[in-house]
């Protein structure tokens, strides 16, 4: 326990670091457009691909489970785009991210630290933390949300084109059930979500990295922890916010 309590007071020492005044904000600019890059338009492929089958894979089970003559089809595309919004493109997508952006997070910065170069960005006077993390938790914070209206967009493509595509649905009901009892607030909820997981798993890894210690072989298991950490955060904060944002 006393462990715990130790690792959580180091992150919020290393967050009060990170979160410090830059030393030059144009260099800050440059490196928050570079990790855009890296870490979020590097990303949109996997979103992509998986929202797609998700969101024909979601309607392909719905359609197959609501066969009743007493269920009206277009509640599938009301399901569809229920499932994509509030839960799969926020909270899936960034367990997702979890694994692929929090991994490379870690290992970058583990590796740094390991062949001492956060030692020498620290000894010509530069705030390591804050120049290695910060440029990454802004980064993920302002693109994370363009992903999660991708994989939003994406996923009810993909629910369509299996209606069309199979005919195991009429597209029209399925086109009906997306336009039934529209709430913006759950996709304003899903891009509060998703800004807030972005946080969570670009300052978990980057904590994970930074204090790594060791070999190549403890690079490796600074990553597996940030994303074990990330993904369990990000589930305690998907009750709490759904609970703060829902109810």
């Amino acid at each position: 326990m006393l462990k715990i309590f130790e690792l959580i007071g180091r992150y919020f020492i290393l967050m009060g670091k990170v979160f410090s005044r830059p030393e030059k904000m144009s260099i800050y600019l440059r490196r928050v457009v570079f990790e855009i890059e890296a870490l979020g338009v590097n990303s949109i492929g996997l979103t992509a691909i998986i929202s797609v089958f998700i969101g024909a894979a979601i309607t392909l089970q719905m359609s197959i489970s609501l066969e009743s003559p007493f269920i009206p089809q277009y509640l599938i595309g009301y399901a569809t785009r229920e499932t994509m919004t509030l839960e799969f493109s926020s909270t899936v997508v960034a367990l997702i991210l979890a694994g692929k952006v929090g991994s490379n997070i870690a290992s970058e910065i583990g590796t740094m630290r390991i062949t001492e170069q956060i030692d020498a960005l620290e000894i010509m006077g530069i705030n390591s933390a804050s120049y290695l993390i910060l440029p990454k938790i802004i980064a993920t914070v302002l693109f994370f949300p363009f992903l999660t209206l991708l994989s939003m967009m994406i996923g009810i493509i993909g629910g369509y084109g299996i209606a069309f595509f199979t005919g195991i649905m009429v597209p029209a009901d399925y086109v009906e059930g997306l336009l039934y009892s529209f709430v913006l607030w759950e996709v304003i909820y899903s891009l509060i979500k998703i800004a807030v997981f972005a946080f969570i798993i670009t300052s978990i890894s980057g904590f994970c990295g930074y204090y790594a210690k060791g070999n190549s072989l403890e690079v490796g298991r600074a990553s597996t922890r940030a994303v074990v950490a990330s993904s369990i955060t990000i589930m305690i904060f998907n009750l709490i916010l759904t609970q703060l944002l829902l109810t």
